[in-house]
């Protein structure tokens, strides 16, 4: 690790699994803008819950602007990320593990992605707190990003340590 970077070790499936949940996420925010959406809507949430008109003016006046500024922090997650030609990965190479390393400065992108990402899959499969378990193999990506998550963060705390020595 440097002073510039955050390093966070990483096999090669996971980077792949990683880099398409994030290409899934931009494609959302991409085409899936209308209100109506429970995932987007969960990403843009009110402050007027029981004022329907503050409500509506609000996410007329905010949520374009949000959803533009989760697009821009995936982006830059994504570009932290391998380029994967296609699916296949070779046993060897789905198994290695790298350093991977994060800008400093794209770290608060990082955990925003990383969150909302688990947001929408948490809407999508109706998980409504952490401790809810399911036999359903999509909450273990659920699980597994919330254990990315937290391995980033403790990642950024020991940066911010040394940082500070």
């Amino acid at each position: 690790m440097t002073r510039d970077t955050i390093t966070v070790t990483i096999t090669g499936i996971e980077e792949l699994h990683l880099a398409k949940l994030t290409d899934d996420f931009i494609e959302l925010l991409g085409t899936s803008r209308a209100v109506g959406d429970p995932a987007i809507d969960r990403l843009t949430p009110t402050p007027y819950p029981d004022d329907p008109d503050s409500a509506v003016g609000f996410a007329e006046s905010t949520r374009d602007d949000l959803l533009d500024r989760r697009l821009a922090d995936a982006r830059r997650t994504r570009a932290s990320l391998g380029d994967f030609p296609s699916d296949d990965l070779a046993e060897a190479e789905a198994r290695r593990t790298r350093e991977m390393a994060v800008l400093v400065e794209d770290i608060d992108a990082w955990l925003r992605t990383l969150t909302a990402i688990r947001l929408v899959i948490a809407t999508r499969l109706g998980i409504t707190s952490d401790e809810q378990t399911s036999t359903d193999g999509r909450h273990d990506v659920y699980d597994w990003l919330g254990y990315r998550l937290e391995l980033l963060i403790q990642a950024a705390d020991e940066a911010d340590d040394d940082r500070n020595l």
